[in-house]
């Protein structure tokens, strides 16, 4: 049978015609497969799924994935592939997979772990309770309580930017400053009273703040009582005397004994040595009695005024002796345990910044101040020259060396307000909460006193999601232990 050229012509383009129409067809599948429609929770990106719906993490809407042409879809999205690679794993952890092999335990409210049901069910607001897989679920821990280990792979541990260093065992350096006041030694504090009641005749110290001498005259005082003891000494040696010739010996030691009673009277009444001894001489009772200084030092209060009438036990002036005061200075309450006699300290003074004194604690008070909590503790001076003068501000720098202990990195350490949390890396990709009790910080380092081992190996970056990780799964583990539904 022969074919004309003008029918092979025919069944040539015939079949080419076939050929581009399956060509044409295999491209156009190829660009739906390419540009095949995906959605993604607005809230939780990670999530992805292929039909639109509702994410199983918070109930929320998903909402379409625009994509661009392959070439400018990585620059147009932003997303790198370990994050694309780090979604699908989420994904994967979020639904079940296509074996079945995961087992859903209960349903727990995605606001609030705490809250679970055993049958899928929604919250108030119409959120979709989130399963709550087998896998997910661990014993509850017996430590730190609100809080679970977390278990996490190196790879999650890259993506989160968790660092952990080594607790070491060693002292820590550094210096505590306070603020001290300048004050009168206790010790040299002299209250001048009268004994008996009189009048003030002459004054001789009119003004605070004036410098007197041991020894020198304060005041002259009028008093009847004292008048009428000095004429009972001036009897009682005149009876002496009398019966110093008696050949009787009872009556000479009778005599000598009523005058050194009258003696001593005089005496307990602050009357000088040297009055006594003038009366003696001249056999005449004195009018006015002058009262002289205890010691030397600085009248810092004076309670009387010339013609004032005084009665016993009356202060009639405070005299200071500043040749030797007192430093005290006020340490906060979580200082008190580094703070101990003998300890060294350096002092400056506002008054003169080139001006420096060194001197050690010598006495720590027994209790802490009730309005600052403070612990206050005492150097002292001597003074001579009078340059430190009481109620003086002083800046005092103490050195301080705690003895070998555990220390962490303060980044390491979770201040909650009521206790202090350490995520330890006990291996295998585990990180466990531990409460610790912390002691003095120095120097970016804090002292540990329990909680934390040496060589123990800390977080000290990215803990806060340690945290937030480790409160969700205790209260998953929470929620899978009472078995009970709300």
């Amino acid at each position: 049978m022969k074919i004309s050229v003008h029918g092979y012509r025919l069944t040539v383009i015939f079949v080419t015609i076939l050929f581009l129409a399956a060509f044409l067809s295999a491209c156009t599948e190829k660009d739906k497969q390419e540009h095949a429609v995906q959605y993604h929770c607005p809230m939780h990106p990670t999530y992805i799924s292929d039909n639109p719906g509702s994410c199983p993490i918070c109930g929320m809407d998903l909402v379409l994935i625009e994509k661009s042409r392959p070439e400018s879809s990585e620059k147009s999205t932003g997303t790198s592939p370990s994050i694309e690679q780090a979604a699908e794993h989420e994904k994967k952890k979020i639904e079940p997979s296509a074996g079945g092999d995961r087992k859903i335990l209960f349903y727990r409210n995605p606001m609030d772990p705490s809250i679970s049901s055993p049958v899928p069910a929604k919250d108030g607001m119409g959120m979709d309770y989130v399963p709550v897989y087998s896998d997910e679920v661990s014993l509850p821990d017996k430590g730190v309580k609100g809080l679970a280990t977390v278990t996490i792979d190196e790879k999650g541990i890259r993506l989160a930017g968790i660092q952990t260093e080594k607790a070491v065992k060693q002292k820590l350096e550094g210096d505590i400053r306070a603020v001290g006041l300048v004050r009168p030694d206790e010790s040299l504090v002299r209250h001048v009273h009268t004994k008996n009641s009189g009048w003030i005749e002459k004054l001789y110290v009119n003004s605070t703040g004036q410098l007197v001498k041991a020894g020198q005259s304060l005041l002259t005082i009028y008093s009847p009582q004292l008048l009428g003891s000095q004429e009972e000494f001036l009897r009682a040696r005149e009876n002496a005397m009398r019966f110093a010739n008696s050949s009787i010996p009872e009556v000479r030691k009778g005599g000598e004994d009523l005058l050194e009673a009258a003696r001593r009277r005089l005496a307990l009444f602050d009357v000088p040595e040297s009055l006594i001894k003038e009366i003696e001489r001249t056999n005449i009772p004195k009018r006015t009695v002058t009262l002289l200084a205890p010691v030397s030092g600085f009248v810092t209060a004076k309670g009387v005024y010339e013609g004032q009438q005084v009665e016993p036990g009356m202060e009639l002036f405070t005299i200071t002796d500043l040749s030797r005061v007192w430093i005290e200075a006020d340490f906060y309450e979580f200082e008190a345990h580094l703070i101990r006699l003998g300890q060294k300290a350096v002092f400056t003074f506002p008054y003169d910044p080139k001006a420096q004194k060194t001197g050690q604690i010598s006495y720590i008070y027994p209790y802490l101040d009730p309005q600052s909590r403070t612990l206050r503790a005492r150097f002292e001076f001597q003074n001579n020259d009078f340059s430190l003068k009481p109620e003086m501000y002083v800046n005092v720098l103490m050195k301080i060396e705690t003895p070998d202990s555990v220390v962490v990195p303060d980044s390491s350490i979770m201040n909650t307000g009521i206790r202090q949390i350490v995520f330890v890396h006990i291996g295998n990709d585990r990180f466990e909460p531990r409460e610790v009790k912390v002691g003095y910080r120095s120097g970016g380092l804090t002292q540990i006193m329990s909680g934390v081992n040496a060589d123990e190996k800390v977080v000290v970056r990215a803990n806060f999601l340690l945290d937030s990780e480790s409160r969700l799964r205790a209260a998953i583990q929470q929620a899978a232990g009472t078995g009970e539904s709300r």
